[in-house]
Parts: C-alpha cells; structure tokens; sequence
C-alpha cells in the first residue's frame, strides 16, 4: 500500500538538506583558505580530547581486479564457530541480561543453510564476538590505563568529520568510516577533475574478512568523462564487487535505453536530463545578447554532465531507505539501490582515487551512540528489570542494526515513555546483530549496559537474516517472559501503544490471532530486479498466504509458542521476507488445526505518517520527538508537519 504524500515530503526535505549541505561546505571550503591557505585544517571529533585528526588520509592499493572466487578465505568449522559463540564467559548478571535469548538461539547452527548469508553471518559473529569479549575480559583484568582510555575515546563514533585542503600529491585516497553509515548519512565531495582524462571513481567499502585481500565494494561511483568501450560519451556507471561474486550488473547513466531507467527512493537512476542537448542560454560578447546554445552557427550542442573537466564541483552521496542518492552542484544526478548482504552500515572507507583534484571532504550524520555520563534524563531511560510476578500482557521486539544509535535514543524517549512501559506490563527491547566492526560492537556492549534493554544476536546483521530476529522475539516473548501477545516492530516506526492494546482489548481474542495491516492477496516478486525477488525454489505457489506488513504486527502468546517449538524440531520454513514468513508459519499451524483470526487495522501506514495513526513507518529520530510532542500537547496523533 503506497503513500504518496509521506514520499514527496521526505523527498523535499531531501532535496533542501543537500542543497542547505552544499552551502554549509562551500562557506567551509571558504573558510578553510581563508584561515588557512597553505597548511591542513579539519574539524575535530567533538568527542575526542586528544588533538588528533580522526580523518586520517593514506595511500591505498589498486581496487581490486578479477578475482578467482577459490582464494577466498579458509574454511572454518561451524561446530568450532558455535562453541566459541555460545561458551560460556565471564559475564555479570547484568552483562547477561542483554544475551537472554542467545543461548535459545543455539539451533540457528541447523537452520544457517537454509537463508542467504545463513552461515556467513555466523561465522563472522564467532570473529567479532572473540574480539567483544577479550576486550571486556581486558577491562576487567584491570588492564585500562592512560593509554586504553585514550584509545578508547578515539574508538567513540563521531558525528561529523571534515577534512580540508586535501590537495595531496597523491591519487589514491581513503577516509576511514569508524563506525559505518546509516540511513541519513551523506558524503560531500568538493573538487576538480583534472589529469589526461579527468576519470575518477568512488568507493564505499567494507571490511574485508581473515584471508581476503581485498574488502567488498557496497557502492562503486565510476566517472568517465570521455566514456569507455561502450559508449564515447560521459558516463557514470554504478555497480558492486565482492570476492564471492565479482562485478555485480553495471548501472549506467544515461543508461542504454530509456526503460531501464527505475526508481529508488521515488527518484530516477539517472537523471533524464543527463547526456541531453543543454538548452541553456548563452551571452554572445560582441553584442551583450543572450541567445539559445543550439541557436548558433559552428556551435556543437552540448550535452549536460554534471562533472566537467578542469570546473569544481560540490557532489554529495547521501543514504536513503532504499539506496544511496547522488546530488552534484545541489541536482539530483543518480541512484543506486542497496544489493542484498552490502548493506550501508557495512561501510568502513571511503575511497578516491583518479584524475581529480580533492579540495574537501565532508562526512556528516555518522552513527554515533550518546554519551550517558551527560545524559540528564538517564534514569527514565533505562528498562524496568523484569519480574516473575508481574505479568506481562505484552512483549515489543524492535529491529535494529548495530549502528542506529540515534534511532533507539528517539524510541526511548518517545513511546518508550507510555506508562504502560515503565510499570512493566508493557515489555520492549530491541534485538539487534553483531557488526563486523569492533568498535561499533563496544559501544552497543556499553549501550546494552547502560539501558539494559538490547537483545544481541549470536550472528551479524544481514536483511536476509531477519527472519531470525521474528524468531528471536517470539522466544523471548514466550520463554523469557510469558507476555499474552507478542509484537514485532522497526525502530523508524513510531507506535501508539495505548491504541494497540486498545485495539486487543476491543479485539478480544486471545489464540490464533495475528493483528496488524493484513495483505491477504499478494504474489512473490518474480523478476531479479526486484528488492523482494523470490525463486520458485524459495516460494512455488503462486500467491502467499495471508501476511502482514512488517512496522508492526501482534500475534497471541500461543502462535509465539509454536514458532519457538517449531524452531527446535526443524520443522519452521524460513524465508527471508520475516512478515511474509511470519503469515507462512501460521497458515502451517492452521492446516494443523490452529483457528486462526486474521484482524486486520487499516491505521497501520507502511510508507509514512497519516494522521490518526496506528503505527507511522519510516519516522527519523526527529520526527520520532515531533510525534510524541504533537500527542502529548494535543492528546491526538496527528503527523509533524500539519498545522
């Protein structure tokens, strides 16, 4: 179900923030010369005290050419891989509370086959958990000192990293991501393609795993001002590399036919006015007259390219819900769609490399995590510690990734805060993987502490795994605590709590039931191009059976119940679509003579904000406040942004 309205507004808000951000960089890039032409300047790390530059720049190798798939890393034992994840360890009672579920989970070993990445994930989670846990282990041993508390200020996530003047001789550069991107974070670029041709290329990558020589490129920006063996003209060509599967299918703008031009984010891969005769006037000098480009004798057309040889230009890559945007002098030029396992929170680096002189390079709405020590309202934030004899009517599993530090700050402070949460009847966490980043893995180990309410997961987060999570909540929502239902939620969406038991009180069904926005006539994706492309192999029949859609749904305690049951006997289908998968499971229990209610809540809005909300999807941290604002000073939900 679409809602167009919430799109265009993301969408202008979009476009006025990288137009606001090419602004703010050219006054910095001003700035920079004035104050200092000749030596480097940069902004530091608001939360580093040490005097050092967090944006290190230093040469790198060649990308990586073809590689044979058969020099990848060596073959580790998934048996060795699950006694190092779920041995036991030197934990505090409080430590644990953040691992509830993990051992429950110890049957994932059986099921790692049976999704995309299944056993990737686990094996680099044996990895970074080894890594979590001899860092914890050092600090309790006493080992922290001068030196570990300044590395330890230096391993905080910044919020905003600048380099100035990065005019090195060099053609090569890297810009290390310390705790990778999110949705909301951008990338500015300012500078001038130079050399014999002017060819320049961007890449987003990640960390390469033990044994591999080169890290997988998430996003690859190539610019060819005088084309390649394809074309003659100006190209950017857009595509991915991992060591599994080589060059991924090339997008190109302008792209070879117009049909192949799609959306990401309600906006075009290519922009149609690139590689289109440019109408724009021209001031013809002898006469101070203005006259059409293709109005003049002997005059070429010429053909608008947002980048052009030896002119500056400000370009922004910036992160949004489906794909990364690029907008070049405050247009809208490409984007490019996340591919499944190169999720943007993998990036670690920033690469530059070619024909193009750097002038500055801005990195801003970084994950970072908030530092407790000056958080006023800290006590109203953490969990209510769970208890045998308060019963629990309903329990609230939240995705998260590892690095939406913001996002679960905006949760806490918002519908967190319903009474029914902070007495405990109302239960919430957020289940979250581990990240291939040792320093992202600290801070969430220290915000799991601090708050007490994260899940870890014994695996690292891929979309194709989160069918593990729905697993994960319906465990703990039945054998960690005995909640009568059991909610499964995103943390961009924004719930109204007293309306949801409302709604299950008003419902009054206790077993079989499945409460959110129902889609009872939905078909698998077919085509490859597709975001939620399902083989045959992974789906035969023609339609699914009922589902509902994934910002929020309820299930009673005893559909839970047999998730979990089915779990352990091996006998759950996984599918890595987790809402679709969740309908599946049930329509199983059903030909198994479940009675099953379908109570579908049309309040639900997958894609945005209406008011009189049930549920608003797709809410940033900002939004997140404004909602809870508007309902705590009206008592009505009313969207951000009405009157």
């Amino acid at each position: 179900m679409k809602a167009e309205t919430p799109h265009l507004t993301r969408m202008k808000k979009w476009y006025g923030g990288a137009l606001v951000s090419s602004l703010f960089m050219l006054l910095l890039l001003r700035y920079g010369f004035m104050k200092n032409p000749v030596e480097e300047s940069y902004l530091m790390n608001p939360f580093s005290s040490n005097g050092t530059n967090p944006l290190e720049w230093v040469r790198f190798t060649a990308p990586p050419a073809l590689q044979n798939p058969g020099n990848a890393s060596q073959v580790i034992s998934i048996d060795a891989i699950a006694f190092s994840l779920f041995a036991q360890r030197n934990l505090s009672k409080g430590e644990q509370q953040s691992l509830l579920t993990w051992n429950l989970l110890k049957n994932l070993i059986n099921h790692s086959h049976a999704l995309p990445n299944g056993v990737e994930a686990i094996k680099e989670a044996g990895s970074a958990w080894n890594s979590l846990m001899d860092s914890i282990e050092e600090e309790k041993l006493g080992y922290v000192n001068d030196n570990s508390s300044r590395k330890a200020k230096e391993k905080q996530c910044p919020h905003f990293l600048n380099k100035m003047n990065a005019t090195e001789p060099e053609s090569h550069y890297k810009l290390r991501v310390p705790c990778g991107l999110t949705q909301g974070s951008s990338i500015t670029i300012i500078g001038i393609p130079n050399g014999l041709l002017g060819d320049f290329r961007i890449d987003l990558t990640g960390e390469a795993l033990p044994g591999e020589p080169d890290p997988p490129i998430i996003l690859h920006y190539n610019v060819r001002l005088h084309g390649d063996k394809i074309t003659e003209d100006p190209v950017i060509v857009q595509n991915t590399w991992t060591i599994a599967h080589d060059w991924g299918e090339e997008v190109r703008c302008p792209p070879p036919t117009p049909e192949e031009n799609e959306k990401v984010d309600e906006l075009e891969q290519c922009n149609k006015l690139v590689g289109k005769d440019d109408n724009r006037t021209i001031r013809v000098h002898s006469h101070g007259l203005r006259l059409p480009l293709l109005g003049l004798q002997g005059v070429k057309p010429r053909r608008y390219f947002p980048f052009k040889q030896g002119s500056l230009f400000v370009a922004t890559l910036r992160l949004g819900p489906e794909g990364v945007q690029m907008t070049v002098d405050g247009k809208h030029v490409t984007s490019f769609a996340y591919r499944e396992t190169l999720e943007p929170w993998l990036v670690s680096e920033v690469r530059i490399s070619g024909d193009v002189k750097l002038i500055s390079v801005l990195a801003s709405g970084l994950p970072t995590s908030e530092d407790s020590d000056h958080t006023v309202d800290l006590e109203a934030l953490k969990s209510v510690p769970l208890s045998l004899q308060r019963p629990v009517d309903l329990f609230i599993g939240v995705f998260s990734t590892a690095n939406n530090f913001k996002r679960r700050m905006a949760v806490r402070r918002t519908w967190m805060q319903y009474p029914e949460v902070r007495s405990g009847t109302v239960v919430v966490r957020f289940f979250v993987g581990l990240h291939k980043n040792h320093i992202v893995n600290d801070e969430l180990w220290n915000e799991a502490r601090t708050y007490g309410d994260i899940q870890l997961m014994p695996f690292v987060d891929y979309y194709s795994l989160i069918t593990w999570k729905t697993l994960a909540i319906c465990t703990f929502g039945t054998e960690v605590v005995s909640a009568k239902f059991v909610m499964k939620t995103d943390d961009d969406a924004f719930v109204r709590l007293d309306e949801v038991m409302a709604s299950l009180s008003r419902i009054n069904v206790t077993h079989g039931l499945l409460y959110g926005l129902i889609n009872s006539d939905s078909q698998p994706h077919r085509s490859t191009d597709s975001k939620w492309f399902i083989s045959p192999e992974e789906w035969s029949e023609e339609k699914y059976p009922p589902w509902a859609h994934g910002p929020g749904y309820v299930v009673s305690h005893d559909i839970a119940k047999a998730v979990y049951k089915r779990f352990n006997e091996v006998r759950l289908k996984m599918f890595k679509l987790e809402d679709v998968a969740m309908g599946i499971w049930i329509a199983d229990m059903q030909k198994d003579g479940l009675e099953v209610h379908y109570e579908k809540e049309e309040r639900i809005f997958n894609e945005g904000c209406k008011d009189g909300y049930v549920i608003a999807h797709y809410q940033g941290p900002r939004e997140m406040m404004c909602l809870w604002q508007k309902l705590q000073e009206t008592k009505r939900a009313r969207c951000c942004g009405d009157p």
